[in-house]
C-alpha cells in the first residue's frame, strides 16, 4: 500500500509511467466502451477505467535498466509493472488488462477525453506542455473507487503555430496542407519504404515540431519504435 501522503499511483511512476488518467466506466461513451466487449456481469465487475500513460524519457531508461527481454519487451515490461503496482497499491482489487492486449482500444479516444490527446498535421496526438513526447501504455479496468481525474485544459498548440515547420519538414509532402488536401498516407508510408529513406528511423515532421522539446525521447528511443513500425509497414503495407 503506499505510504501516507504518497500518490496511489508512485509505484508506476517510479518506472517511467508517469501518466494516469481515471475514468468511470459509466461516464464513458458508448463507442469506446462497446470494443471492450463488457456484458451485464463484466459491467457489474467493473466501475472504472484507468489509462496510463509515459511522458518523456524516464520510461525508456527505467525498461534499459531492466533489459530488453522477450519478444515484446516494452509491451512485457509495462505488464510486469502493472500487476506489481495493483499487487501493492491496490491488492484487494479486481481488475483486467484490457491494453496491452488482443481487445480494440480506442487509446486516441481516451486521450482525447483526458485531455492528452490533441491533433496535429503528423498524426501524432500533441500536448501544449509536453509536444508529442508521451506514449499509451496501458488500459485496466478496475473495481476500484479512485478520484476521476479532471480533464487536462491546455487546448491545441497547433492552432497558435504560424510557420508550422513539420510541414515544411516532411520529405514526402504527406503533411495536410492546401496543396495536398487531406492527410497523404500513402505517400508517406512509399517514402518510409525507400532504400535509405531518412524516415525509417525517425518521422521528420515530428522531430521538427518545436513544442515539449525537453521531453524529447531519446534517439534510440525514437529509432527503436520506428524501426519496429517499419517492419510492420514493409510486411503489411
Amino acid at each position: 500500500m503506499p505510504e501516507p501522503g504518497e500518490s496511489v499511483f508512485a509505484g508506476l511512476d517510479q518506472h517511467g509511467l508517469n501518466l494516469q488518467a481515471v475514468f468511470d466506466l459509466a461516464d464513458l461513451p458508448p463507442e469506446l466502451l462497446a470494443p471492450l466487449g463488457l456484458d451485464g456481469a463484466g459491467r457489474a465487475r467493473f466501475r472504472q477505467l484507468i489509462l496510463i500513460g509515459h511522458l518523456g524519457r524516464d520510461f525508456w531508461d527505467a525498461l534499459q535498466r531492466r533489459g530488453m527481454h522477450g519478444a515484446h519487451p516494452v509491451d512485457q515490461f509495462v505488464t510486469e509493472r502493472v500487476v506489481a503496482w495493483m499487487a501493492q497499491a491496490l491488492p484487494d482489487h479486481e481488475w483486467q488488462q484490457v491494453f496491452p492486449g488482443s481487445v480494440p482500444v480506442g487509446l486516441q479516444r481516451l486521450g482525447a477525453l483526458a485531455g492528452w490527446h490533441q491533433a496535429s498535421p503528423f498524426w501524432v496526438g500533441v500536448d501544449a506542455e509536453w509536444g508529442s513526447w508521451f506514449a499509451y501504455r496501458a488500459v485496466l479496468l478496475a473495481d476500484t473507487a479512485l478520484p476521476v481525474t479532471s480533464r487536462r485544459e491546455l487546448g491545441s498548440p497547433c492552432a497558435a503555430c504560424v510557420d508550422k515547420p513539420c510541414i515544411s519538414a516532411c520529405p514526402a509532402g504527406a503533411l495536410a496542407t492546401e496543396q495536398t488536401g487531406g492527410w497523404r498516407l500513402q505517400a508517406c508510408l512509399d517514402h518510409r519504404k525507400q532504400p535509405g529513406s531518412s524516415c525509417q528511423d525517425r518521422c521528420l515532421a515530428r522531430n521538427a515540431c518545436p513544442v515539449g522539446e525537453r521531453y524529447r525521447y531519446r534517439d534510440e528511443q525514437i529509432a527503436y519504435h520506428y524501426l519496429h513500425s517499419l517492419h510492420f509497414i514493409r510486411q503489411h503495407c
